[in-house]
């Protein structure tokens, strides 16, 4: 089986995420795509997070209805800060059957140079990158490469930061997210 998997924190899940990795699972090679919740990316900080189950929950509701898309915890009982070639080391060790492969947005292609171990990553696995609009230019050795397949597939330019602002701000943001997640965070008074 041939597993997508999409990394982030989630914070929160929205359509966009959903909609990149329906496209991907369904107009792709992928049998799977995994939505694998960070519980601490070395780039973010760790208070602006919510609670890592409570992240992994909206994962949980917001793939429920697709049978090609699953949460992952994969990464919550790896050492923290974790760095994407151990989570992708333990899921082959967990996983002998499964052959994995990375999603990414263009945008993280840009510095994806800048990765632990990104030339290992770049050996072992395919990456998938579906089209977002930034600013910056692709570093050349990931141009023309065969393990770099870029996706044709909607630009989706919501950002999770986005409606946690809006949230915040009292602004009605229901249409960017699931309705069960929209219905979980209105009940929990998340971000407000």
């Amino acid at each position: 089986m041939k597993i997508g998997l999409f990394f982030g924190t989630f914070n929160p899940i929205h359509v966009g995420h959903l909609t990149i990795a329906n496209h991907l699972a369904e107009q792709s090679d992928l049998d799977q795509v995994w939505f694998v919740v960070t519980p601490h990316s070395p780039f973010k900080k760790k208070s602006t997070l919510l609670d890592d189950h409570q992240r992994l929950e909206m994962v949980y509701l917001a793939t429920k209805d697709y049978p090609k898309l699953k949460p992952s915890n994969i990464e919550f009982n790896l050492t923290q800060p974790n760095y994407t070639i151990n989570t992708l080391t333990h899921l082959e060790e967990k996983f002998p059957g499964h052959e994995f492969a990375l999603i990414m947005g263009e945008d993280n292609l840009k510095s994806f140079h800048k990765w632990k171990n990104f030339e290992v990553i770049l050996d072992r696995f395919f990456i998938y990158v579906y089209p977002r609009i930034s600013s910056g230019t692709v570093v050349s050795v990931f141009n023309n490469n065969p393990k770099v397949i870029r996706v044709v597939s909607p630009i989706m330019e919501l950002s999770s930061t986005f409606i946690r602002r809006a949230i915040k701000e009292g602004k009605n943001i229901k249409p960017m997210l699931p309705e069960n997640v929209w219905h979980y965070l209105d009940e929990m008074n998340f971000y407000k």
